[in-house]
């Protein structure tokens, strides 16, 4: 029987990439494994017709996938009939996990009869399969597709809350120090991180005990990046409970050019046609929106600073799927008056074509990790203007400790003035301190493509990982320096 990786994602084009990536990573180490995805099947959770499906972003990457990598297969669960009603999106994906591990179980037992599973890689969104593996005896590791920061972080909670007896969102804008970061205030940590009182808090406090059980954490960064945060996670001095499971940092993991489709984007070709370094480009990922006041306020920003810009503009929730009106979202006249320095793009861009050309100067991010990781593989600097989850921590990390990127001021609303984007915008292209994010950026572009070359650190964690998995002999322990992203193997031993 073939020997089998089991890779199993989150929902949402950035965890699926991210995934796809790393066992695309996984075949350059041992070309004759099989890669099998598990998919969620969500089409019971959106009114997406089955034409609107098939033609979807998502759908055409997974396309390209199977005609370019025929080792990786995609494998679909069967659908949940019983979609569960809840107002919370945790508490709603946590049940609809758990509702698909009979599936999840299922699966894996058919995959056992005819290939050796050697590990279960699941993204840290999808805990609730933990059990599952557990029950079926099959070594499993966390794909972490965030920074290790703000996985420092994770791991230290439990620790942080044994230290008030209140919940954290109560203490403000309190510093706190947490291992390997800068002092960061409470207020700047995941929201459902900080409210005791939340059914989600219970969620995420199991997700932190079984990370401590597992085989190992995957964390798409390299050492060069986020060396503080990984040393701090390595030494112990994150998760105080227990013996850390051993961190293995592989990335930086981001996908090809060109992911959905032949043809170019119209937006490639008007880059085409624009002054190198001259373009601002504005995206905030696949699920960031922002009300038409803030749209409208934006516009005014991007106007005022004279700069070129590329902006991907999305519709407002409720219908953030549907296309955007932009005649209704942005200011009269705008498209008008700057057609002949800024394209507005609906929906959806090729970021990762974007940030890599000529043209593009600076990025205005949500701080979403993927977004982070191509933009410092485009050798782009940053504007963050972080919106949810752990984007708030990347944003404190990125402006104040590796100063990739200078930051927005958001009030405690969520609002945003037209004069801060502009002032924002003007600081990072024209300033001598946007000069000198832009030459960190650089270096950092390098340090990430030298990690993931032979004898790099990222490349050394996944040759580690491909031995444990496959039996291979593996080279003396002091060639897996925990400075360097891996552990020893006597190290992993212990732990696995």
């Amino acid at each position: 029987m073939e020997d089998a990786i089991v890779l199993y994602p989150c929902p949402g084009s950035g965890h699926l990439i991210s995934m796809v990536e790393l066992g695309k990573l996984i075949l350059k180490h041992h070309p004759s494994v099989s890669i099998i995805v598990l998919m969620l099947n969500t089409q019971n959770m959106h009114s997406t017709s089955g034409a609107e499906y098939a033609a979807s972003p998502t759908t055409q990457y997974i396309a390209s996938v199977k005609a370019s990598t025929p080792s990786i297969t995609f494998h679909q669960l069967p659908p949940i009939s019983d979609v569960p009603c809840t107002s919370s999106m945790v508490e709603f994906f946590y049940s609809f996990l758990h509702l698909n591990n009979p599936n999840l179980h299922q699966a894996l037992q058919t995959i056992s009869q005819t290939a050796k599973l050697k590990a279960l890689v699941f993204d840290i969104f999808c805990d609730a399969a933990f059990d599952v593996a557990a029950n079926l005896s099959i070594p499993t590791y966390y794909f972490y597709t965030s920074g290790a920061s703000s996985l420092a972080v994770f791991l230290y909670w439990p620790a942080l809350l044994k230290k008030f007896d209140k919940s954290l969102k109560d203490l403000n804008d309190m510093l706190v120090d947490i291992p390997g970061l800068p002092s960061i205030p409470v207020s700047r940590l995941p929201e459902l991180m900080r409210d005791r009182d939340a059914k989600e808090f219970e969620y995420l406090l199991l997700t932190a005990a079984h990370l401590m059980k597992s085989s190992g954490l995957i964390v798409n960064t390299f050492e060069q990046l986020e060396r503080k945060a990984i040393n701090a996670i390595s030494d112990g001095l994150c998760a105080l409970d227990g013996p850390t499971p051993p961190i293995f940092c592989i990335g930086p993991l981001t996908s090809g050019s060109n992911q959905h489709g032949n043809d170019q984007h119209e937006c490639l070709n008007w880059l085409d046609s624009q002054p190198r370094q001259s373009v601002v480009f504005l995206c905030f990922g696949s699920v960031g929106s922002f009300s038409e006041k803030q749209l409208k306020e934006m516009a005014i920003g991007l106007e005022n600073s004279g700069k070129r810009f590329l902006w991907v503009v999305r519709n407002p929730p409720p219908g953030i799927d549907e296309e955007p009106n932009l005649d209704v979202l942005l200011p009269k006249g705008f498209l008008e008056r700057t057609k002949d320095r800024g394209f507005v793009v609906k929906q959806w861009a090729p970021q990762v074509e974007v940030l890599r050309h000529d043209s593009v100067g600076g990025f205005v991010s949500h701080c979403g990790w993927n977004s982070v990781l191509e933009a410092v593989g485009g050798g782009v600097p940053m504007v963050a203007w972080p919106l949810y989850a752990e984007q708030p921590v990347n944003k404190e990390v990125l402006v104040n400790e590796l100063k990739l990127a200078v930051g927005v001021n958001v009030s405690e609303d969520g609002w945003v003035t037209a004069a801060e984007l502009e002032k924002r915008v003007s600081e990072l292209m024209d300033s001598q301190a946007g000069k000198e994010v832009r030459e960190r950026v650089s270096a950092m572009r390098d340090a990430g493509a030298t990690a993931v070359k032979e004898g790099g650190s990222s490349h050394l964690a996944l040759s580690m990982l491909a031995e444990l998995w496959f039996g291979r002999t593996c080279q003396s322990p002091e060639h897996y320096d925990k400075r360097e992203g891996s552990y020893s193997m006597s190290e992993v031993m212990l732990f696995t």
